[in-house]
């Protein structure tokens, strides 16, 4: 493998870029083609054919056309390429894009994180970084006035899972509207072709699509990019030919005086039309959202040299032939090949938005699978493929017309743009430390742009865009439900934490009989001894000699780092054998071990008891980090577990573990402390997982609201989502499930 080609496969972070050579850079640029910009080169299919639909098909002169040219023209060049190119591409969250992305700052950066389990200690990681100038009076103000008004941090996550959800009803809408346009262009040919063929055939291939979606979009996507290169290239050339051979005037519709005069002439039909006009920047976001697997610097050159020039020669040329051509508005453009490219960009797009949503406790929990050995991003979720094609399919069938499928699909792609505008004026004041007025002129000039679309698709709800309102207020009510009834049972159990003075006044043994073995307790708290261990102490008391409370939780950055990803720390006095182990995953890591956690595990625990004479004078420290009361003082002796980490040393510490296990005479040579021997006869006697199969049930006092929120809604999805040992991949021989009720 070259140079560029390992760089590709292991992506490329904002650190990197200065290291990384031009023909690297240039080399990203020509395979970012097949992965960012299909769904913003297919927009050409259906721009013209979506925008002079309706009433504004009456208009059709020169002028009209002129006039949509020109707000094609404006509206690439502010949004796309000022906007997107040349600021929001700085807003990235070390190395990573999106909507994600720039609310992990402003949660870093104000402490707007309403994710629970957060500790000081998070700060410490490496891609925590909050360093920057010192705070102006105005991002001061600003976070201040959060701090005062916390309804306000939980009404801006409401706000990002609108942009969320709308972008996932572009997922929905991209391969119904993509292909459905490209077999539609068959019946030019095909006279005879009946409708209902034409959809037979879209859903034929949209099952297709989506079948293929679990061998992963890695290699699809190389192969496309040079398919995109060529199909560009076609674009810019036709767009020429067209401009000389029909009206070579047509620059002069560049000038923004044309869109004053489109106003001016169809008053609130040219208004309405300006749905479809927003269709040609669909995708933009797309940029932003996978710096993650290229740089900044090469999604800039390949959309700055070639896509933006030739998507611009292509809608030029395009309005050249039309100004020439009345009669064929409705069928100006056709092409089949690139449509499956745009989908499975915004397909793959979809997965990564779920993940993120599942790790924010947003989402019910979902089985994802890695399709890619060496680029981490690459995922697939069976669930999300198939109830995306089942509603695509049900778009597809139930609405047979590509414009009305604009319509929705210009709403959807507005609505997350304005969220994106939003949040980064945001970002210009707390986290860049900029001037008010460079927000508010950020937010005017953009946010204005942005809000003409989207009153122009609102208006078009009873024609198609109510298809977008829909599917998105689906997954709002699902999100805040999955949100509000994980928070619920987060906070039964803080509340109902077994007290660590009653356990420790047990003894060594904790009132019950200790069996060989290691257990682990996995809980929702970071601090204190769990209900779910009380409750099952109480209906068996007996428990392994060594006993671990697991606790798996998110921070507010994009990935943390193996080294840093466990914290060990013992719960009690060491006669208790009770030790707390607390994996952090960012944002866009998957929750779950590729490798042999159990061995890993039992690493850390005999590197902490090792190493914790050495840091026993800083466990007051860590403690103080924690602490709000007696319970959490018990928790010491906190550090990060820096175990090997790359791919040969983790082999290496799994066969170490296993020697030491296989003989434990020969352990004593390396004179390892009387605990850490029994720890690992421990090991050898077997790892038993201790997982609470909780139910939760609104209390009888609950509103009418609540209770179908818990006992119907949240119900539901729990029942329906994928169980825990299926997630940690616990064998069924291991796992002892522990039955509880919440009450919230």
């Amino acid at each position: 493998m070259n140079p560029s080609e390992e760089f590709v496969e292991q992506g490329i972070s904002q650190q990197n870029l200065r290291r990384v050579s031009s023909t690297t850079v240039l080399t990203l640029a020509y395979q970012s083609l097949g992965v960012v910009y299909g769904d913003l080169c297919i927009s050409p299919l259906y721009v013209y054919k979506t925008t002079f639909s309706g009433k504004l098909s009456l208009h059709e002169n020169d002028e009209e056309i002129y006039g949509v040219l020109s707000f094609i023209f404006w509206t690439i060049t502010l949004i796309a390429l000022f906007k997107y190119v040349f600021i929001v591409m700085l807003a990235d969250d070390n190395g990573e894009g999106g909507t994600f992305a720039l609310y992990s700052l402003l949660c870093r950066h104000a402490g707007l994180s309403i994710l629970p389990n957060q500790q000081a200690v998070d700060e410490k990681l490496s891609e925590y970084v909050t360093e920057g100038s010192a705070d102006t009076w105005q991002s001061s103000a600003l976070k201040s006035f959060f701090e005062k008004h916390p309804r306000f941090c939980k009404g801006l996550l409401i706000f990002v899972l609108l942009g969320t959800c709308m972008a996932i009803a572009d997922g929905v809408l991209t391969p119904a509207i993509s292909v459905l346009s490209a077999v539609s262009g068959v019946k030019l040919k095909i006279k005879e072709l009946h409708e209902n063929h034409i959809v037979i055939i879209s859903c034929v291939i949209l099952v297709g699509l989506f079948s293929l979606q679990h061998h992963g979009t890695h290699k699809v996507a190389f192969m496309f990019a040079p398919i995109v290169t060529a199909w560009l290239l076609c674009l810019t050339g036709i767009g020429v030919y067209n401009i000389f051979r029909w009206n070579s005037h047509i620059f002069h519709a560049l000038s923004p005086i044309y869109m004053l005069k489109f106003l001016k002439s169809t008053g609130i039909e040219g208004w309405v039309s300006l749905g479809g006009v927003v269709l040609a920047i669909t995708g933009v976001e797309t940029m932003f959202a996978n710096l993650g697997h290229f740089s900044p610097l090469s999604i800039r050159i390949a959309f700055t040299f070639l896509v933006y020039p030739s998507l611009l020669l292509t809608y030029m040329g395009e309005a050249a032939f039309l100004s020439k051509h009345h009669e064929d508005i409705e069928r100006s453009f056709y092409k089949a090949i690139p449509a499956v490219i745009g989908s499975q960009a915004v397909i793959s797009a979809t997965f990564s938005i779920i993940s993120q949503c599942c790790a924010l406790n947003c989402f019910p929990h979902v089985r994802i699978i890695h399709t890619s050995s060496k680029i981490y991003g690459q995922i697939y979720i069976p669930e999300v493929n198939w109830m995306l094609m089942c509603l695509s399919l049900a778009v597809t069938i139930g609405l047979r017309d590509t414009s009305m499928m604009g319509h929705a699909y210009g709403l959807a792609v507005t609505t997350v743009m304005f969220v994106t505008t939003c949040l980064m004026a945001m970002v210009m004041i707390i986290v860049w430390k900029q001037k008010t007025v460079t927000a508010v002129a950020f937010l005017l000039v953009f946010g204005s742009m942005e809000l003409l679309y989207i009153s122009a698709c609102i208006f078009k709800v009873p024609e198609g865009a109510w298809i977008a309102l829909t599917v998105s207020s689906i997954f709002m009510a699902v999100m805040y439900i999955w949100n509000y009834g994980t928070m619920k049972k987060h906070q039964f159990d803080v509340e109902n934490k077994v007290s660590m003075n009653r356990i420790v006044s047990l003894g060594p043994s904790l009132g019950m009989v200790r069996v060989p073995g290691i257990g682990l307790v996995y809980t929702n708290l970071v601090t204190g001894v769990p209900a779910v261990f009380g409750h099952f102490v109480t209906n068996l008391p007996a428990f392994h000699q060594v006993l671990v409370f697991v606790c798996i939780k998110s921070v507010q950055v994009p990935f943390v780092c193996e080294k840093e990803r466990i914290l060990i720390s013992r719960v009690g006095p060491k006669e208790c054998g009770m030790f707390r182990c607390i994996l952090r995953y960012g944002y866009k890591d998957l929750q779950q071990e590729n490798y042999n956690f159990e061995n890993r595990l039992v690493s850390g625990l005999v590197q902490f008891v090792e190493t914790e004479d050495e840091t026993a004078s800083k466990a007051t420290d860590f403690c103080g980090e924690f602490g709000n009361s007696d319970v959490e003082a018990f928790d010491s002796s906190v550090h990060t577990i820096s175990i090997s980490y790359p791919e040969e040393d983790r082999v290496r510490c799994s066969c170490d573990i296993q020697v030491m296990t296989s003989d434990i005479g020969r352990v004593e040579s390396f004179l390892l402390k009387d605990e850490s021997l029994q720890i690992l006869k421990a090991k050898e006697s077997g790892i038993t997982y201790v997982l609470g199969h909780s139910y939760a049930k609104s209390k009888k006092p609950s509103s009418i609201f609540k209770k179908f929120a818990i006992d119907v809604a949240y119900a539901f999805l729990s029942k329906n989502s994928t169980e825990s040992n299926i997630l940690m991949k616990v064998s069924p021989t291991s796992l002892l499930e522990v039955g509880m009720i919440y009450y919230v």
